[in-house]
């Protein structure tokens, strides 16, 4: 009976390894140096990831080992010594050879657009927590206050700014909204703050931030009432800039984050020929929920105008995908639906 059973076992194939667990295992078998020499380049993520994955892994089995280290070497066969690190490798070489300023101005215009990292990218702002990046912000010049924020995610930005003075406040997101391309120095100042390093460039290439997207998603993650005093503070001082940044806080694709209620409702109150145009140019899902919302003698209508329209526009499509969204802020407005994040505040 033992026997079948090792027989049954031996002829049962085992689970495909979790990737995860598959590399911390070879984290776990390196050397200490060389294990932190490997996280040095990952973000915090996947350092948090990793770092779980090794408490698993100190329970592996032999035969867990084994199909780790194979994992590995089949992924890295085709994997030539020269591949390793190529890319500093050959910057490193160009830079001895004909000073940094002449090798950047070569390196743009030969490396592959993923190797051509010519400027620093605050990357430490992802290892800090939000009180400290909110003192940053709070203590820096503002407009290097404006530089870290527009490296931030949207909602560790707006958590940044949500304790500022509302002046403030919309000084730093005006900032921020008309950054545009900004001198990679102004970037290594920063760095140097962040890392107590000091960098410098013989050259000083631009690097693209900011903008009216970026501040639309910040303000998008502030409470309505909060929103909306610096919208208005914006549109103070450019009103087509503060039309951007409100265009931008909510889209045609966000309106699959309402309730079924309120979408309904905001569907009700749009042309049904604009709507069918809308929804042509609209992520399927998000068409099947609008039209669940509508009677189902409308959905059909508009389900058979869709299928009898030809070719379209992108441009005409936004357009319609517009008019929804204007109808949306306007019952926004009116206190008929809630869009965005809600504010803690009730009356």
């Amino acid at each position: 009976m033992d026997e079948d059973l090792d027989e049954i076992a031996e002829a049962t194939p085992e689970a495909p390894l979790d990737g995860g667990l598959s590399a911390a295992i070879l984290l776990m078998l390196l050397e200490d140096a060389d294990s932190s020499a490997v996280l040095q380049h990952l973000d915090p993520a996947e350092v948090k990831s990793l770092a779980k994955g090794m408490f698993e892994a100190s329970c592996a089995t032999e035969n867990d080992v084994e199909n780790a280290l194979e994992v590995f070497v089949s992924n890295n066969r085709d994997l030539s010594n020269l591949a390793v690190g190529a890319p500093v490798r050959i910057r490193e070489m160009m830079n001895l050879a004909l000073g940094d300023s002449t090798a950047s101005r070569i390196w743009t215009q030969i490396a592959p657009a993923q190797a051509q990292v010519t400027a620093p990218s605050l990357e430490a702002l992802q290892w800090l927590d939000t009180a400290t990046v909110s003192s940053l912000v709070a203590n820096e010049h503002p407009q290097l206050a404006a530089i870290i924020l527009s490296a931030l995610p949207a909602e560790v930005a707006a958590d940044a700014v949500a304790g500022l003075e509302e002046q403030v406040q919309a000084d730093l997101l005006f900032r921020t909204a008309t950054l545009g391309s900004v001198p990679a120095a102004a970037i290594a100042d920063i760095e140097a703050i962040l890392a107590n390093y000091a960098a410098s460039s013989s050259d000083n290439p631009l690097v693209n931030l900011g903008g009216h997207g970026d501040v639309a998603k910040i303000v998008n993650n502030l409470a309505r009432p909060q929103a909306e005093k610096l919208l208005k503070s914006i549109r103070k001082k450019d009103k087509r800039l503060a039309d951007a940044i409100e265009e931008g806080m909510f889209i045609f694709a966000d309106l699959a984050q309402l309730d079924t209620k309120s979408l309904g409702a905001v569907m009700r109150n749009v042309e049904a020929d604009r709507l069918a145009l809308a929804i042509k140019g609209a992520d399927a899902a998000l068409g099947e929920k609008i039209l669940g919302t509508l009677s189902a003698r409308a959905a059909q209508t508009i389900s058979d105008e869709i299928a009898e329209m030809g070719p379209v526009s992108r441009a005409d499509v936004e357009e319609a995908q517009k008019a929804v969204i204007a109808v949306a802020r306007g019952m926004a407005a009116s206190g008929e639906i809630m869009l965005g994040k809600q504010s803690n505040d009730y009356v």
